[in-house]
């Protein structure tokens, strides 16, 4: 059996002993539940882009406001692996701040008669920095507009901005809520939500790619998983992910994913693919599994190309995996593991984090129960919780 399948086929007292009660039906879930996330947004978009109008986001484009995407952790990353399409889809300056950075440095990046609309990511809508820096922002800064993207109707960032003038809640779907420590189906279903955001205007076109992404994601979750399983037994110390553009915050994702759910006992970095050999290649060696997360476009897989070459040639690592969707045949021979689908799908790279990321979260996954770990709560001694606590506020 898939080895996905098979932990997902455990007895329910299995589960609750080995903290899988959560974690991999989350995982699994992602392909169906993009669709119900497009259809929830697609019923609100008279209302979004209402919102969106008056933000100014139609303005003549030297008019439009900066947009921040906000968020601690994944939540942070999710605006890393969406900063591109909605500056490409909305034509305006579109920035990746993390609400820690924006918390501790709050009037370094506020420009004074600066428009600004700001895209909040909170799974629970709890997070101290994230709930600080939102409120604080509505009480010193009431030009700023707001959305808030999260997975808690009840969490307290949503009630912050609903009901306000300048101010969006969108709420997804109860199931992308995650009960597991690790965000997986709430990354890429905000995620997803970020996407139809930037298409709001063009949602037919969007439409074929969320389904191409639902297909895509069925097919590789399993080919994903027999791979991750296999690695896991694998005894590395270390993991570095690579990507180009938004693939790159595939990468951040994917390597925090392997570092919360074993505990620390990987130790996960990630780098652009080009800035690898700036220093950070020094840290690759025998025990270290390599992960790329391959482009579509020509150019950026050249580049992606020639690093793989010159790993190999150097035998930097002990195993190097490409994932990709196009050009498998390029592949073989410079990595030992190649992770795609089982046909191409239309999915270009401004898509492609929802899809790859799966990669990375299984890989925490088996990798946490190779340590005898429960992926549900994977930290024996309290490091790290499901939404950080014991974060004092300053004003």
């Amino acid at each position: 059996m898939n080895p996905l399948l098979a932990l997902l086929d455990l007895s329910d007292h299995e589960k609750r002993e080995r903290g899988l009660v959560h974690t991999p039906r989350e995982i699994m879930q992602q392909p169906a539940s993009w669709q119900v996330t497009f259809d929830g947004l697609r019923s609100r978009l008279p209302e979004i882009r209402d919102f969106l109008n008056s933000s100014g986001l139609r303005d003549e484009p030297g008019k439009r406001p900066i947009v921040f995407l906000i968020g601690a952790g994944t939540s942070d990353y999710i605006g890393h692996s969406l900063h591109h399409l909605l500056r490409r889809q909305w034509q305006c300056e579109v920035i990746p701040v993390s609400s820690p950075d924006l918390l501790m440095g709050f009037t370094d990046y506020i420009l004074p008669q600066q428009l600004y609309l700001w895209i909040s990511f909170s799974r629970s809508g709890d997070s101290p920095e994230s709930v600080a820096v939102l409120e604080r922002a509505l009480a010193d800064c009431p030009a700023v507009r707001h959305i808030v993207v999260s997975c808690n109707a009840a969490g307290r960032m949503t009630r912050s901005v609903d009901g306000q003038p300048n101010g969006l809640a969108i709420v997804l779907d109860e199931a992308t809520n995650d009960r597991g420590l690790a965000m997986t189906s709430s990354f890429s279903n905000m995620l997803l939500a970020g996407q139809i955001l930037a298409h709001a205007w063009s949602v037919e076109a969007y439409e074929p790619i969320c389904g191409a992404l639902s297909e895509a994601g069925e097919s590789f979750m399993l080919r994903s998983a027999d791979i991750a399983a296999e690695l896991a037994d694998g005894g590395y110390a270390r993991a570095c992910f690579v990507g180009s553009g938004l693939l790159a915050g595939a990468g951040m994702e994917s390597a925090l994913k392997l570092l919360e759910l074993t505990a620390g006992n990987v130790q996960a970095f990630s780098e652009s693919t080009l800035a690898l050999r700036h220093g950070p290649m020094s840290a690759l060696d025998q025990h270290t599994l390599f992960v790329s997360f391959v482009s579509s476009q020509e150019q950026q897989r050249k580049y992606e190309l020639d690093l793989l070459n010159e790993i190999r040639d150097k035998s930097l690592v002990r195993t190097c995996v490409a994932v990709a969707t196009t050009g498998i045949s390029a592949l073989e021979g410079r990595a030992d593991y190649i992770v795609s689908p089982e046909r191409v799908f239309d999915v270009p790279d401004l898509y492609r984090p929802i899809l790859d990321v799966i990669f990375g979260q299984l890989l925490g996954l088996f990798t946490s129960v190779h340590f005898g770990l429960k992926p549900d709560s994977p930290s024996p001694n309290g490091a790290i919780s499901r939404v950080v606590q014991n974060v004092e506020i300053y004003q």
